[in-house]
């Protein structure tokens, strides 16, 4: 099962370790880790994708909770939450792929940040399903780089993380 967990931290030497520290010793992957700070300096927000069984991902929660540089932990798992993802795509385009790169483009609601004579780097941000249709779309021209932030998530209504 997929688990998306937003952590408040102390902005602090060290803690993204001890974090990740936690879920590699119980032989969890993350697949994606978003850190940034939030209003207040002195905080952090990390946000987690994994999959794993619950009953691990309850130890890794209360664990997560145990450390002293964590202010609060929120499992988004089976709770109304919104996630955005932001992705710089590179497609190949020659005079024939222009505009059919820049339909895709404009059906996605994306940019285009930068041209060259043989390419166009997109720019999109929604939810990770929106990314994976516009990837999808664009591979038959020839995707020369792909990078993405790794999604970030709140919760909806009284539900999240303050900071």
């Amino acid at each position: 099962m997929k688990h998306t967990i937003s952590v408040l931290v102390e902005n602090e030497f060290g803690v993204l370790s001890r974090i990740s520290g936690l879920f590699s010793g119980r032989g969890f992957n993350i697949e994606s880790l978003s850190v940034a700070p939030t209003m207040d300096p002195e905080l952090s927000r990390m946000t987690l994708v994994t999959r794993g069984d619950e009953r691990i991902l309850e130890q890794i929660n209360k664990q997560l909770n145990k450390l002293i540089s964590t202010i609060k932990v929120v499992d988004f798992t089976g709770c109304e939450f919104l996630q955005r993802e932001l992705a710089m795509i590179k497609v190949s385009t020659d005079s024939e792929s222009r505009a059919e790169a820049l339909r895709i483009v404009d059906i996605f609601r994306a940019k285009v940040i930068d041209v060259t004579p043989k390419s166009y780097t997109i720019e999109i941000t929604g939810a990770p399903a929106k990314i994976d249709g516009i990837l999808e779309l664009l591979r038959p021209m020839g995707i020369k780089e792909v990078v993405r932030s790794g999604p970030v998530a709140i919760g909806r209504g009284a539900k999240g993380v303050a900071g």
